[in-house]
């Protein structure tokens, strides 16, 4: 009698303990998925106009246009073709896994804020996580429109192949010059936007 009870009461006591018998573990209640943050960059409608107060591209010996390539905005709405890119533009190519370009971002968002019309600034994030970029968008303060290259596309159309890497555009469209030093601080940003694109920025 006592060997049967044990019979019957063992499938009890094992469900109590919250043993299935499979292996697995018992399914549970679909995590919550957290609203997407807001964007902290700008949405990129504004590439393909020419800035409200360009000035003509300095005389020198033309670059390459841009390369024909379609990247999508981080913000969403339609893919920006590179070639319809409007300038004299300053296009920033970072990841937030790489220290220099963490360090350089504040100095391009200052250089945003300087440009009065005159020069678009241009992110491109590249080989990088959307939240990555996010949470350093949000900590630094960007704001100007970013674009997302998941791959290396944009490098490897180029020729590149550094981080971070910065390239000047004249307001022909072609490419003036293509930095890839390292970080670049006020000073020397200013530098090169005066030299390559002719326009006279006051550094911080």
């Amino acid at each position: 009698m006592k060997r049967r009870l044990a019979y019957l009461l063992a499938p009890a006591l094992l469900a109590l303990a919250g043993c299935t018998g499979t292996g697995q573990e018992p399914a549970g209640p679909a995590p919550a998925t957290r609203a997407e943050r807001p964007s902290p960059f700008a949405d990129c409608a504004s590439l393909t106009a020419a800035p409200a107060s360009a000035p003509a591209t300095p005389p020198g010996t033309p670059g390459d246009p841009l390369p024909e390539l379609t990247l999508s905005c981080f913000t969403g709405g339609n893919p920006v073709a590179l070639s319809h890119v409007k300038g004299p533009a300053v296009i920033n190519v970072w990841a937030s896994w790489c220290p220099p370009c963490r360090k350089e971002l504040p100095a391009f968002q200052r250089l945003s804020e300087r440009s009065a019309g005159r020069f678009q600034v241009i992110g491109v994030n590249s080989r990088d996580s959307r939240g990555g970029a996010q949470s350093i968008g949000e900590d630094f303060g960007v704001r100007f429109p970013m674009l997302v290259d998941q791959g290396d596309a944009f490098e490897r159309a180029l020729g590149r192949n550094a981080f971070p890497l910065t390239v000047f555009v004249g307001a022909d469209g072609r490419i003036r010059h293509t930095d890839s030093t390292g970080a670049l601080d006020d000073a020397r940003l200013a530098e090169l936007v005066r030299q390559h694109l002719g326009v006279a920025v006051v550094a911080a």
